[in-house]
């Protein structure tokens, strides 16, 4: 008869036997997200659109038919990716505001397991030193956002020159819903290469989808239907194990990050909410999690409110002014509001979403807001009702988005100029937008960048003042301003918005440089000398 001890010995040696055949010797680990592209644009979920490159990859895979972001936009989302926790939690935005001090990062805890660590972005959207996704580099001994096609080839180059365990982020934007084959062939075809895909993990996602004008919306950021957060997930792991086995319970991708530390044989985080998908991989029962997802976009761009899902079962929920109840099976496409129909079934959901919501506490994990001392300089420049911004994730009033979706389209459409450089046509759009509502975020901000590239430095601070009153902890506002002001020779004025920038962007030289030069101008040579050395 065997002892109770040795009976437990043996049993360990068995799971640690079967456990090794995922993480033995640390397999290298490729991570690829794709930007704006919709679960319904892939070949192996949707044979109307194949996808060669990818098809072929998922055969080799598991696919989890059913995966959803936490977010319809790219930072916040990626961040969610990375770092395994909702956006309540990390923090993130779209507007520059930085990781939540504490957050895990996949990168990081990879990198103190011994893994080299790298980065390779196609777009400067996660870019922390060009002032966006602050924090992002965390972990990473390469961060390179090439915003081009030769981010396949850095990374080759990268990957072809270590040894030992690996972990590499590739990101691949430009799409419009339907992902870049070819680029994608070209990474797989490196890999294969230097026979990284064989023996390695592959995971590929996508950040969200794209609306392309369902619900009225034309690009994505507002809205949770499934156009733009249902999305495309496959995990090859090594040896191909699992390959061909599909998913078809709901899964997020916050259990990327859990799945692959558990892969490597790595202990998961404790703070990190979501769960490794392995356990579906071995069973061939359906266990469909709650799936949430959110948007802070609307209130933060736009002054309206914020939109929060939950799907359950078969019923979307969408917590909004005007609320919404979706059964998915018979209305995939999310036409038929039940709202007012099923108030039973919605109050239920809405108390689910409730109870999820009550598990974080926005005061302790909320984005970088002004400090007291940060409010008052602002006030002493004429800024006034200021006040620490609420973080509650669950409040609903305001403008439904749903009711203002055309104006969203104008704005991101206007910003889409601005980013292209099409200054006067930005400039029109942003005016119309204004005409229509005048205290929008977004469109008082576009406008006074614009204005500021066109050297129209008072039309710029006029506006871009206005955009600090609506968004006082806006690190873009700050910034721009900061930055028009320079050249008017408002030095001091400058200063203020600029630290609030600074504080927000730390790898982000340009602000750092241009608050030097506000120092020089005012005699304030050790802090001009301490911004330089941050500036490098």
């Amino acid at each position: 008869m065997f002892r109770p001890r040795i009976l437990l010995s043996i049993v360990a040696f068995i799971l640690t036997l079967s456990f090794a055949s995922f993480a033995a010797s640390r397999p290298n680990i490729v991570l690829i997200t794709l930007s704006s592209v919709r679960a319904d644009r892939v070949g192996f979920l949707d044979p109307k659109h194949p996808t060669p490159s990818l098809d072929a990859l998922a055969k080799q895979s598991m696919v989890f038919e059913r995966a959803y972001a936490q977010a319809p936009l790219t930072i916040v989302s990626d961040a969610s990716i990375l770092s395994g926790t909702y956006p309540q939690t990390h923090a993130a935005t779209e507007l520059g505001a930085p990781l939540a001090a504490g957050v895990p990062w996949i990168s990081e805890v990879l990198d103190l397991n011994g893994y080299k660590t790298a980065a390779f972005l196609g777009t400067s959207r996660l870019d922390p030193e060009k002032g966006y996704a602050p924090g992002f580099h965390r972990g990473f001994d390469v961060y390179d956002s090439s915003a081009s096609t030769a981010q396949i080839t850095h990374a080759a180059a990268w990957f072809g020159n270590q040894n030992g365990p690996m972990f590499v982020w590739i990101n691949i934007a430009g799409a419009s819903a339907s992902p870049p084959d070819p680029i994608i062939a070209k990474l797989l075809n490196a890999l294969r290469k230097k026979k990284l895909l064989e023996d390695g993990i592959v995971v590929l996602t996508a950040d969200h989808g794209e609306s392309l004008g369902a619900h009225g919306e034309d690009e994505h950021g507002i809205f949770l239907y499934d156009e733009t957060i249902h999305v495309p997930l496959l995990m090859k792991v090594p040896q191909n194990q699992f390959a061909g086995k599909r998913v078809s319970s709901r899964v997020r991708t916050i259990d990327i990050a859990p799945t692959l530390l558990e892969l490597a044989g790595i202990p998961v985080p404790s703070q990190m909410q979501g769960q490794s998908l392995l356990r579906m991989a071995k069973t061939s029962t359906a266990t469909d999690l709650p799936i949430y997802a959110g948007s802070d976009f609307p209130h933060q761009a736009f002054g309206w409110s914020r939109l929060e899902s939950w799907r359950s079962g078969k019923y979307l929920y969408i917590r909004a002014p005007k609320p919404e109840l979706y059964d998915l099976t018979a209305d995939p496409g999310a036409t038929r509001n039940l709202a007012q129909t099923s108030k039973a079934i919605l109050q239920t959901l809405a108390a689910q979403l409730d109870a999820f919501d009550a598990h974080f506490s926005r005061d302790k994990n909320a984005r970088a807001q002004l400090s007291s001392s940060e409010l008052q300089k602002l006030a002493s420049l004429g800024y006034v009702g200021l006040q620490k911004t609420s973080t509650s994730s669950s409040a609903v009033d305001g403008v439904d988005p749903k009711d203002a979706i055309s104006i969203t389209n104008q704005t991101l459409s206007a910003m889409a100029d601005l980013d292209r450089d099409k200054l006067d046509q930005a400039i029109a759009s942003f005016q119309q937008v204004l005409a229509k509502q005048s205290d929008i975020y977004l469109a008082q901000y576009g406008l006074g960048k614009a204005f500021g590239q066109k050297q129209r430095y008072k039309e710029a601070i006029e506006h871009l003042h206005k955009a600090v009153a609506l968004q006082p902890d806006s690190s873009w506002a700050n910034f721009e301003i900061g930055r028009a002001l320079n050249k008017t020779g408002d030095f001091k004025t400058a200063v203020v918005h600029l630290e609030i920038a600074a504080n927000r962007m730390a790898e982000f030289a340009e602000v750092h440089a241009l608050l030097a030069e506000a120092y020089d101008h005012l005699g304030r040579k050790k802090d001009a000398v301490r911004e330089r050395a941050k500036d490098r």
